[in-house]
């Protein structure tokens, strides 16, 4: 892999981890902690020297590049479908969002006072993630077509879960703004599924090597 295709599998996974955690969420009421700290976080990063800084790492972006060898690689279950559903929302309103100047400086301003938050009440704390859902809520909500999350047994009637879920949204997004910035487009999705599970099976097998399973 040269730098540039690694940072863009890197932004690619963040924004398939975000949306694999708001499944997590809805149908579940939880989601991993190690993973979500790590998505909030990358929501946060306005000046990060690299891809890699975004996340904290490539290893906090290990459930998204399981999560992307699990997708493009068939059979698929009606959860990997759902998750994909959810991230190619993100894509298409990261298009529609940068259209919008006066909804990006909103954005900006928005994510500027939850870095400012951060700064008093660590990551994932509910006030970040109360933060973080507002910023979704007046930005990327209001564009179309919104992004309609299903759910279980009632967890997103949680205030809890549903802040969660727009805050990971939130993410999602700021890695799909990433993945264009490293040169991302949908024909790499269609057809370099192949490259795509090599390369990520690549980083996870990393990843195992210098963090161990305890």
């Amino acid at each position: 892999m040269t730098q540039h295709t690694d940072e863009r599998l890197l932004a690619l996974a963040g924004i398939f981890q975000a949306t694999r955690l708001v499944y997590q969420v809805a149908t579940e009421g939880k989601a991993e902690t190690g993973s979500f700290t790590a998505t909030l976080n990358s929501a946060l990063q306005i000046e990060a020297p690299n891809t890699e800084a975004v996340y904290g790492g490539v290893a906090n972006l290990r459930l998204g590049l399981e999560t992307l060898s699990d997708l493009f690689n068939p059979p698929h279950k009606e959860r990997d479908l759902e998750i994909a559903r959810y991230a190619l929302s993100a894509m298409h309103l990261e298009r529609k969002l940068l259209k919008d100047v006066k909804m990006l400086k909103h954005l900006s301003d928005g994510l500027a006072q939850a870095h400012q938050q951060s700064k008093h009440f660590p990551v994932p704390h509910e006030n970040i993630v109360a933060a973080l859902a507002n910023v979704y809520s007046e930005t990327v909500s209001q564009l179309q077509p919104r992004i309609i999350v299903a759910g279980r047994e009632g967890h997103l009637m949680v205030t809890a879960n549903a802040n969660k879920v727009r805050a990971l949204l939130l993410g999602a997004v700021r890695s799909a703004v990433l993945w264009r910035q490293k040169g991302g487009m949908r024909l790499h999705l269609i057809f370099g599924r192949g490259r795509i599970i090599k390369n990520a099976k690549a980083l996870l097998k990393t990843i195992g090597e210098v963090n161990p399973p305890q």
